[in-house]
């Protein structure tokens, strides 16, 4: 989204009070948002009143600080990828480490796993979003998915919208994963398996452009992967697959009350079948 870009890339600041993680209590580790590292696990977490998410410590040799532009101010990064987090200040006296990181909530991701380490991050489209998103939560190492709109021309798309068909996007499911517990080759075929790849206009009785089966690729493995899979699917089925596999574009997340629909109604998808590592 232009807000991630704006702080992660541009290193600008958001809103006090706004972020989603300024106040958030859960057991966990914050990911950088930009390459998936673990930067901050959530027992450093504590609150500061300053309206950004606080820690004192982050993990060893993830986070770094350097001079900020204004001259003052120390800014921190995240270490591998050098994305802006926030700002670091001393002697405050908030923890008895005196010590505060004062991070964007938008620099960062969140999954319950108190010991996770790294993680890496796929796209998936295959017909409405609520059920694909119910799979793949359900697949052994997948640590955190959310469901939005890709791959189309409109900023900031509404449900209506996309279901129109006005801004060309597809329903599609953000996958961040744990790559010691599932690669990517193993998810890819996981989304073969829980839809119709040979549907060419929509997915079950879902039909319009908003329900296409199409693999967003972040790198050139992962195209490498996508497009062998596509092709072995085609052999064994002896018939063409519709799946496209196109680079990624601005993903907009989903409105709140489509995030996780399935388990937050207690039911089940009614064209998607569940993956075959569900745990």
């Amino acid at each position: 989204m232009p807000q991630t870009a704006n702080v992660v890339c541009d290193k600008m600041t958001e809103h006090p009070f706004s972020g989603q993680y300024d106040a958030y209590k859960q057991a966990g580790t914050y990911l950088c948002r930009q390459c998936g590292l673990a930067l901050f696990r959530a027992k450093h977490k504590f609150h500061s009143g300053c309206g950004w998410p606080s820690f004192d410590e982050p993990i060893l040799n993830r986070v770094k600080e350097v001079a900020d532009a204004d001259g003052v101010r120390k800014e921190i990064i995240c270490m591998r990828c050098k994305a802006h987090l926030g700002h670091v200040f001393h002697g405050e006296g908030f923890t008895s480490k005196n010590i505060r990181h004062c991070v964007n909530s938008i620099s960062l991701d969140f999954v319950h796993d108190i010991l996770i380490e790294d993680t890496e991050e796929a796209i998936f489209a295959a017909g409405c979003f609520w059920g694909v998103e119910y799979c793949f939560k359900r697949i052994v190492g997948v640590l955190k998915t959310e469901v939005g709109y890709t791959g189309g021309q409109k900023a900031y798309p509404s449900y209506q919208e996309v279901c129109r068909g006005d801004t060309k996007h597809v329903e599609a499911v953000r996958v961040i994963y744990d790559p010691q517990k599932v690669d990517y080759a193993t998810l890819t075929q996981q989304f073969f398996q829980i839809h119709d790849p040979t549907q060419m206009d929509g997915q079950g009785p879902d039909r319009g452009s908003q329900y296409l089966s199409i693999i967003f690729y972040y790198n050139e493995m992962q195209k490498t992967w996508a497009t062998q899979l596509l092709k072995e699917i085609e052999q064994s089925l002896k018939k063409s697959v519709s799946t496209q596999i196109l680079p990624v574009t601005v993903f907009w997340p989903a409105e709140e009350y489509h995030q996780d629909y399935y388990d937050k109604r207690g039911e089940a998808p009614y064209c998607h079948r569940p993956p075959s590592s569900a745990r």
